[in-house]
């Protein structure tokens, strides 16, 4: 059955696919795996450093709002959303997953909670965080549209001399190597946030950004330069970008498989048991 079968058109002769901004990695690590998640609706339950890295995003964001309105939030009343968070997840979380335990997992995530809040977002101007974004449709031609989606939950909207910044937090053992806040693989969620907040507001960004945030014993705290991510999205007048590189994989209703990807595995991959190319 051909991919395009499974999506609901929108007009009579146009098929969208949806590709949530957080979702463009793994739709060119294993297109296979991708279309199991994200087009046929299989699931396989997160792990704990997963999880540390959502109760992080959570109470990070309660102190950023409060810094934006004025609102009288320290950093001591923002990580008790933190503990919350991690300790009551709202979706399937495999403690097995990760050499992690929770009580590791809490001291860590204090740790950065609190090194976030009084080192690293001071050095912001935000005007907006977790900002909703409006879908945004692209006609790639032959009745295919590819519709970007995305609330940029881990996302803020930094204001700078050189116009608006779109710095995206990023949690995991490996997001900082060598002191350095890691961009590689990081332009197409970034730079989907870039498009679809200048089709909102009509303006120009002046790039994206990756504030790390390493999920260790160490529990560092880095910001990236300021880059342009979203070229890699659009491409140029002689190389495709992502998007139509994208499109012609939906047009032919092929999704390939990737059996060498590091996450083709039972563990993070819910088609696993269906899958034959990993044999």
């Amino acid at each position: 059955m051909n991919a395009p079968e499974r999506i609901t058109p929108i007009a009579e002769a146009a098929r969208v696919y949806t590709v949530r901004a957080s979702s463009w990695g793994s739709l060119f690590d294993c297109s296979y795996a991708w279309e199991g998640t994200h087009l046929l609706g299989l699931r396989k339950p997160s792990g704990l450093r997963a999880q540390l890295g959502t109760a992080v995003h959570a109470s990070t964001a309660v102190f950023d709002k409060a810094r934006i309105t004025g609102e009288q939030v320290s950093i001591d009343d923002a990580a008790g959303v933190f503990v919350k968070t991690l300790q009551e997840p709202e979706r399937d979380v495999d403690y097995s997953q990760d050499d992690l335990s929770l009580r590791d997992a809490e001291r860590i995530g204090l740790s950065l909670h609190t090194r976030y809040c009084a080192e690293m977002s001071p050095r912001f101007r935000f005007s907006a965080v977790e900002s909703t974004l409006q879908p945004m449709d692209i006609d790639c031609g032959v009745s295919i549209i590819v519709r970007l989606t995305g609330s940029m939950d881990r996302a803020r909207i930094a204001l700078t001399d050189a116009g608006e910044v779109i710095p995206d937090i990023k949690t995991g053992a490996r997001v900082i190597s060598d002191g350095v806040a890691q961009v590689k693989g990081r332009s197409a969620q970034v730079g989907t946030y870039q498009l679809m907040r200048e089709r909102e507001t009509g303006r120009p960004t002046a790039g994206g950004q990756v504030i790390a945030l390493q999920t260790t014993k160490a529990a560092e705290v880095r910001a990236s330069h300021v880059f342009d991510a979203k070229r890699v999205m659009t491409g140029t007048d002689d190389k495709p970008g992502l998007i139509e590189i994208a499109a012609g994989m939906f047009r032919s209703g092929l999704f390939p498989p990737n059996p060498q990807s590091v996450l083709c595995s039972p563990r993070y991959c819910a088609r696993w048991a269906t899958c034959h190319f990993h044999e």
